[in-house]
């Protein structure tokens, strides 16, 4: 059973809000993906009911098309999703060819992306994520949302994600982005570090420049974490968290969880890494055996002790 089922013995388990940023054009398995694990995950394996997130779809009309045929009715414009934004835990970004006409034309979901980060450093009290799936990192990238942070994007667009966080570094005088090789990247991550991190065996750290955190640590052999999600997560109840909200207000971001991933497939995995971060890791596990996919695990970068 997840922590937010534990902590809330007493009382209603909280749903985490999850909303999908699309636009025409979008990848299918990138939404498709994601949502059937989401779907699948629930606070507690025997309670069929305690069902641990709620997905909505936002658009600039009433139906997307994908790059591969496949039509989603939004449940909002995106005018409502900017006016309803502080309702949701998770925005989620695919890609897909659609991306380079939001990039072309400056045209949503990028303003509702600002407008999350704004609200996240404004009010770093309530813990909150975006994951761009594929080359919907880009989009990330354009708002100068990756600055100072680490990130990745599908292998045939490494490059332009680099062009264009170079491009937004220098027009924001800020930081730079190191592109990493990786099939997801988490930046902010949450977990117990323990009193002895090398004894851990779900916060393998690797540096930027792609070597192990600290080689002599019994869990940096790979440079590749065994797992970055952690048993006990729960975002909503603060006062039982030991971060405090000014440490959170002093990282990148007001401490927003940033995820990118590789291809489509890639976003599989950074779907159950979100499962096993916001509920539980017992949940995750569970989410990948019901569907007989193999969890590849990504990396984190900076991750802190919570």
């Amino acid at each position: 059973m997840s922590a937010i089922a534990d902590n809330n013995a007493d009382g209603p388990i909280e749903i985490i809000k999850v909303l999908f940023a699309l636009y025409p054009g979008y990848n299918t398995l990138d939404v498709a993906g994601p949502l059937e694990i989401l779907s699948r995950s629930l606070h507690d394996s025997k309670d069929k009911s305690s069902k641990a997130f709620e997905v909505q779809f936002a658009g600039p009309s009433a139906a997307m098309t994908s790059v591969q045929g496949l039509t989603i009715k939004a449940d909002m414009d995106y005018e409502d999703a900017n006016d309803e934004i502080e309702d949701f835990d998770v925005i989620i970004v695919p890609g897909g060819e659609g991306v380079f006409e939001v990039l072309k034309n400056k045209s949503e979901p990028l303003n509702l992306l600002t407008k999350y980060v704004e609200l996240q450093e404004k009010n770093p009290a309530k813990e909150r994520t975006i994951l761009a799936i594929d080359v919907g990192s880009l989009l990330l990238a354009e708002q100068g949302m990756l600055e100072g942070l680490a990130a990745t994007t599908h292998p045939d667009y490494y490059t332009r994600l680099e062009k264009i966080c170079q491009e937004a570094a220098k027009r924001d005088m800020s930081m730079r982005t190191d592109v990493m090789e990786e099939r997801y990247v988490v930046n902010n991550a949450r977990f117990d570090l323990g009193e002895n991190p090398d004894d851990n065996p779900y916060i393998i750290k690797k540096k930027r420049d792609g070597s192990a955190a600290d080689a002599s640590g019994p869990n940096t052999a790979n440079a590749r974490r065994k797992s970055i999600a952690r048993k006990g997560s729960n975002a909503w109840k603060d006062s039982r968290r030991r971060e405090s909200i000014a440490r959170r207000a002093s990282m990148p971001l007001g401490g927003m969880r940033v995820i990118t991933t590789g291809g489509v497939t890639a976003g599989l995995d950074a779907a159950l890494y979100l499962v096993g971060s916001l509920v539980s890791h017992e949940s995750a596990l569970e989410v990948a055996r019901n569907m007989q996919y193999t969890w590849v695990k990504g990396v984190t970068v900076d991750a802190i002790d919570v």
